[in-house]
């Protein structure tokens, strides 16, 4: 049967097309909200282990809230299956990568998924974007720069730089992907399956060394933080939301993370508020509008992808 994805984004002026990107946003708010706190749990905890407790917690909620999307379609398991691979991918390369860079400069590099996702997207199916997506992706990479490199933190690209850029491309796969076969009525199936997946390969990359647990009620207080709001409420929000964004706009909205990161920093960490970073964070707030805002309805980058070919040609 062919998919209808195409026809649940078909209406821009919905409420739900309305609020796709704000969903999108207040993902990247979660993310953003985490990012000191992974840094120092990997000082207690390997970065396998860390993402196998996190993520069992996060697919033992989703278990029980979505039990009745069993059983489900063998394409969407399917699917399910290889955006959590992909996305399990990511995680650990940015994770492992993390405790072998500056977060400045992960934030960055990661953010590089907002370059890689249109690059992906014309690579694999020739998708085309309007020239205003583009501009999108360029004040956004620029913001990202103004946020995350500061001079004098050393070279930018070693061992943990070289992971990090290869979770960007994971992540710009997954939205990629994620952008073709999401339908807002399949988001709960289609997130449970992820998490699934993306628990069993951590539990496999942890199994070596024996899986280590938190030692401290701090870490798990923070472990249920990033399993709950941010691991399954965020995943689900991203599969739902992808419904009706197209890829490349939902990875400049996403790519706002640093952003959220320094503004928690400055908030609660004790950072200073400089001028790179208030034009780091204009450029990213202006890619978010222009994106938000949206292109003129001839924007080529629909969702389903490339004219002529349906999605039961992409399994």
């Amino acid at each position: 049967m062919a998919r209808t994805g195409g026809d649940d984004a078909a209406q821009p002026r919905s409420l739900a097309s309305r609020l796709a990107p704000w969903a999108l946003l207040g993902m990247a708010v979660l993310w953003g909200s985490t990012f000191f706190s992974i840094k120092a749990l990997l000082g207690q905890i390997g970065a396998a282990d860390l993402l196998a407790v996190r993520f069992s917690l996060s697919t033992i909620v989703l278990i029980l809230v979505f039990r009745r999307v069993w059983p489900m379609e063998r394409r969407l398991f399917l699917r399910g299956a290889a955006l959590g691979g992909f996305y399990a991918t990511a995680q650990l390369l940015q994770t492992v990568g993390l405790g072998h860079t500056s977060a400045s400069v992960s934030g960055f590099l990661t953010g590089l998924y907002v370059v890689l996702t249109p690059v992906v997207g014309f690579a694999l199916f020739r998708q085309r974007l309007h020239r205003m997506v583009w501009l999108a992706v360029g004040l956004a990479l620029a913001g990202l720069a103004g946020l995350a490199i500061h001079p004098g933190e050393g070279p930018l690209i070693g061992y943990g730089d070289l992971l990090t850029i290869g979770s960007a491309l994971f992540y710009a796969i997954h939205i990629v992907f994620l952008g073709r076969w999401s339908k807002p009525s399949d988001a709960g199936a289609l997130t449970v399956v992820q998490a699934i997946t993306m628990t069993l390969v951590f539990i496999v990359a942890a199994l070596p060394g024996g899986i280590g647990w938190p030692q401290t009620t701090s870490a798990w207080l923070w472990i249920v933080y990033l399993a709950i709001p941010c691991g399954a409420v965020a995943l689900l929000a991203q599969t739902w939301a992808q419904g009706y964004v197209p890829p490349t706009k939902a990875s400049v909205i996403m790519c706002s993370e640093p952003l959220w990161a320094t503004v928690f920093a400055i908030a609660f960490g004790g950072e200073r508020l400089t001028g790179q970073f208030v034009l780091g964070a204009v450029a990213v707030l202006a890619a978010m509008y222009v994106v938000i805002k949206g292109p003129p309805p001839d924007d080529t980058l629909a969702r389903s992808g490339r004219p002529g070919t349906s999605d039961d040609e992409v399994s």
